[in-house]
């Protein structure tokens, strides 16, 4: 990568150092107490306001040129349950606790654009939200219950990527993100001795069928256009060898990038599993949690976030996702309240592919943050033109 960093040197080193501030000592989801201090006391230094939210998030406003509906930028702050084995300097002091998918350099990102939009406010006022628990689901729900989207008019968010170089800009139209839901299985059949299973039912074969016909629904229901997945992950049942197992429990979880994929997928998973429990004499129950919806990006705003990108690391540095995403993100559920769009940021560390989020070796390079930092900045004033335009429009037809 040969391109200038889009921001001042001083304030990029800033936000590095936010960044590894916060490696050092992660929290995990719902504890995030000394991150959300310390990131307001950042905000605080600015002279800002900010106000907690969500239980352990942060939110402020920025004022702007002028009044209009808000444009909002969201960070995460929590870390994961994993061992750190980067052997970085800044590695977690904190055991069994590690920034293993970024959200450190979100948050410092986010952090960064606060910088840029007060040295050159956006045409209206910006929220900035640092939200909890992203990795449990539930923050941005948490963060919506306090406000967060009262009065937003567009939000934008984005990720770091370690699949592509830092100053390259990953802009997508449509799907993003899966939904997350996690289904339950509970079947009942009837305990017996092993010696004499025509005394039973059998709960381990029933199962057994389950998970083998439940991988042919993605196979054989779905267009093989539209990606989605369906794995089990448990599967308990039994208590002794020459038991017959009377009860067994299935669990798994369902992702999909459309909503009618996602229904579809939890109603075929209710059929085959109550007519398999039939067919054998078994009692099936199946409960479905429902997890974040498919994080999907419009036209409109997929091509807002590509000019703000182009912006700022040019036009040939600006690519779509090369696959799907299977993994969710619940930056999807600010889209329910407001127009936007998520990104995702390259991050490769040079010269190696990197490891996989959520692995104990995760890292990125810490240049994606400037151009984060920028791109939030630039999509900040972007959409805040929009809106503003929208206002004077409506009022002028009203």
């Amino acid at each position: 990568m040969n391109q200038v960093l889009p921001i001042a040197q001083p304030l990029f080193e800033r936000v590095v150092g936010l960044r590894r501030a916060l490696h050092r000592q992660p929290e995990l989801s719902g504890a995030e107490h000394r991150s959300a201090d310390r990131v307001a006391e950042r905000l605080e230094g600015l002279g800002l306001a900010p106000r907690r939210a969500g239980g352990t998030g942060v939110m402020v406003d920025l004022p702007g040129r002028g009044d209009g509906p808000l444009v909002a930028l969201r960070a995460d702050l929590d870390a994961l349950p994993i061992q750190e084995e980067t052997g970085l300097a800044f590695a977690s002091e904190t055991a069994g606790v590690m920034h293993a998918c970024g959200h450190d350099g979100h948050t410092a990102m986010v952090y960064g654009a606060v910088e840029l939009l007060l040295e050159d406010p956006a045409p209206v006022p910006v929220r900035l939200l640092w939200q909890p628990a992203e990795e449990r689901g539930v923050g941005a729900l948490a963060m919506i219950e306090d406000g967060a989207m009262d009065g937003v008019g567009m939000i934008f968010g984005g990720h770091v990527d370690r699949r592509y170089t830092a100053g390259t800009l990953v802009v997508t139209e449509g799907a993003v993100n899966a939904s997350t839901d996690v289904f339950e299985i509970e079947i009942h059949g009837q305990q017996g001795h092993g010696a004499r299973p025509h005394e039973a039912v059998d709960a381990v074969v029933v199962g057994s069928l389950l998970v083998t016909a439940i991988q042919t629904i993605v196979s054989r229901e779905v267009d093989p256009s539209f990606p989605s997945v369906v794995s089990i992950g448990t599967f308990q049942a039994g208590t002794a060898p020459n038991v017959i197992a009377g009860h067994a429990t299935l669990q798994g979880t369902i992702r999909a990038q459309g909503q009618e994929v996602r229904d579809a997928l939890a109603k075929s998973i209710e059929r085959i599993s109550i007519s398999i429990g039939q067919l054998h004499g078994a009692q099936v129950q199946v409960r479905l949690i429902p997890g974040t919806p498919p994080l999907i990006n419009s036209p409109e705003m997929a091509a807002l976030a590509r000019v703000a990108a182009i912006d700022v690391v040019g036009e040939e540095n600006v690519v779509p996702l090369r696959t799907a995403n299977m993994g969710g993100e619940d930056f999807s559920y600010y889209l329910q309240h407001a127009p936007g769009a998520y990104i995702r940021y390259g991050s490769q560390v040079p010269g190696i592919e990197g490891h996989p989020a959520h692995s104990s070796r995760f890292d990125i390079d810490e240049r994606a943050l400037a151009f984060g930092a920028a791109w939030l900045a630039a999509v900040a004033r972007l959409a805040g033109a929009r809106l503003a335009a929208d206002e004077v429009r409506a009022g002028q037809e009203a």
